[in-house]
C-alpha cells in the first residue's frame, strides 16, 4: 500500500499529509527554485505524481493553416476563436484517483484534475486573460473537479 492509499483509507485532508510530509522531510521533492512558469509547471507536475498519484500532460491551444489552407484549432475550450476569449483552458490537464466511501464503497474513481501555471512571483490581476482562465477553472470546479492555478504547488 502506497503513502497516499493509506492516507485516502483514512480521509486525512490534503492540507495534513503535506505538512506531515514536510515535518518528516519527505516533502523536499527536488523543486526547480527559478521564477519561470516553465518551471512551475515542472514542479506541479511532479508533485502531482509523487505525492498524489495524478497524472498531468501539457494542453497546448492554438492554431495554424494546414497544407490545404484550412484553419486547424487545437486544445482544449479552443473549438472558435471566440469562446477561447472567453474560456482558456489550463496549462496542464489530467486525472488523479479519488476513493470514494460510503457511496461507492471503497472504489476508486478518476477526478478531472487542471493546472493554470504561473510564474511563482505571479499575483491574480483580473485581466481579461486572467479571468477566462479562472472561467475554466470554475467551470471544472463546478462540475467536480479539481483546477486552480499553480505557482509550483500541485
Amino acid at each position: 500500500m502506497s503513502f497516499k492509499q493509506w492516507s485516502n483509507r483514512w480521509a486525512l485532508p490534503d492540507d495534513a499529509v503535506r505538512e506531515l510530509l514536510e515535518l518528516s522531510g519527505a516533502g523536499d521533492i527536488a523543486r526547480d527554485s527559478t521564477l519561470s512558469e516553465a518551471a512551475t509547471q515542472n514542479n506541479c507536475r511532479l508533485e502531482a505524481q509523487k505525492l498524489h498519484g495524478a497524472r498531468l500532460w501539457r494542453n497546448n491551444v492554438g492554431a495554424f493553416i494546414d497544407d490545404r489552407g484550412v484553419p486547424v484549432r487545437y486544445g482544449l475550450c479552443n473549438e472558435s476563436k471566440k469562446l477561447n476569449q472567453k474560456v482558456k483552458s489550463s496549462d496542464l490537464i489530467g486525472i488523479r484517483p479519488l476513493l470514494i466511501t460510503q457511496a461507492d464503497v471503497g472504489r476508486t474513481v478518476g477526478q478531472f484534475v487542471a493546472r493554470e501555471c504561473k510564474a511563482r512571483d505571479w499575483t491574480f490581476k483580473g485581466n481579461d486573460h486572467e479571468s477566462a482562465q479562472l472561467q475554466f477553472i470554475n467551470i471544472i470546479n463546478s462540475l467536480g473537479g479539481d483546477a486552480k492555478f499553480s505557482t509550483g504547488e500541485f
